[in-house]
């Protein structure tokens, strides 16, 4: 996968100025919404959205047909209200995988792709908006190349990207906090004239991390305790490693622990289990991904954990032989999203339960 920098935020040309670049503070937001003739949403003042490289594009009128890569963006799009304009996605959300309130509009979705979307459906879908949750990637599959931006333009299809996930690899410095994320949902709610959803969503999440910022904010650095995201699924033989400017070490160092690969100027990256073993997390998450049930994704859980306590090179961390493990999957950590804010709690609550309660 290649990624851009992080460099550009939503806003709306006549109401907001451009916020700098790495900015650690919320993102701009969106034109204000309000109901046109037919009660849906419109916008009061052009959209324009700045995407990683710096080019902009401008949505007079909110997007009506929204293709989105996978069921990270669809997600967003549905919390935002907007889920009856998405006409199509990539890489769909397995059954009970979305939130139970958006559940049922979402399986309705048109799957244009089990992973990603092939090019020639891409530009055929009629869609006049193509959320991008990854960015430029190889072909995958038999889906071929991704089309280029001339060819997205051609179609009458403009690109947004997911700034949080897509450009993380060539941000600047680590990523601490969820601004990008917010980022994210304030451009969506820009583009869909859903801007005060979108603040609702925004708040929530503060809400959510600002507790636990609190509960945690006489914690010396010293009690930060090491923290690895053991991503399963992207392989047994050579582990890949959760960087600093992945939005999941956001969500570990707010949290209250130490990502051990905050380090790794990167998103992702291979490592050695001789790695792993020299940084000796105090905790391993065991990061898999849905597998489209409960039963099926505990079983990959369990996998996990018995890869750890099985392999000659882990069964002898403390981590493993304390079961210090948490099962929390990978898209609710590192995919942008308003769940990322949930894990925050659920690590800390986990890591520091004398300080921050499950739940709360």
């Amino acid at each position: 996968m290649r990624s851009r920098a992080l460099c550009g935020i939503a806003a709306a040309a006549a109401l907001l100025a451009a916020t700098a670049c790495g900015s650690s503070q919320g993102g701009g937001s969106g034109s204000e919404a309000a109901p046109g003739a037919n009660g849906a949403a419109t916008l009061t003042a052009p959209a324009e959205i700045a995407d990683c490289t710096g080019h902009r594009t401008v949505f007079p009128t909110p997007a009506r047909r929204i293709v989105t890569s996978n069921g990270s963006a669809l997600e967003l799009l549905l919390q935002l209200g907007a889920g009856d304009r998405v006409i199509g996605t990539g890489f769909p959300p397995g059954k009970g995988t979305l939130p139970a309130a958006v559940a049922e509009q979402g399986a309705k979705v048109p799957v244009l792709g089990e992973t990603g979307i092939a090019k020639e459906k891409l530009l055929g879908s009629g869609a006049d908006t193509y959320v991008d949750t990854f960015g430029p990637m190889a072909a995958m599959g038999d889906t071929g190349a991704a089309p280029t931006e001339a060819e997205l333009a051609a179609a009458g299809i403009r690109h947004v990207y997911l700034l949080s996930t897509a450009c993380a690899a060539d941000a600047t410095g680590p990523a601490t906090d969820l601004a990008a994320v917010e980022q994210d949902i304030q451009r969506l709610g820009a583009i869909t004239g859903t801007t005060p959803k979108a603040g609702e969503l925004v708040a929530a999440m503060q809400s959510r991390t600002g507790a636990v910022t609190a509960a945690l904010k006489d914690l010396p650095a010293g009690q930060r305790p090491g923290y690895f995201f053991f991503d399963f699924d992207a392989g047994t033989k050579q582990p890949v490693a959760l960087c600093g400017r992945q939005v999941g070490n956001a969500v570990i160092t707010l949290a209250g622990a130490r990502n051990v690969f905050a380090d790794c100027d990167s998103d992702f990256r291979p490592v050695s289990w001789e790695d792993v073993v020299a940084r000796n997390p105090d905790w391993i998450q065991l990061a898999v991904r849905d597998r489209g049930s409960a039963a099926a994704t505990t079983a990959a859980y369990d996998e996990a954990e018995k890869f750890l306590r099985d392999f000659p090179a882990t069964k002898g961390l403390a981590a493993v032989q304390q079961g210090h493990f948490l099962r929390i999957g990978s898209e609710a950590t590192t995919i942008a999203g308003t769940r990322n804010a949930d894990t925050v709690q659920q690590i800390a609550a986990t890591v520091h339960p004398d300080l921050v309660k499950a739940g709360h």
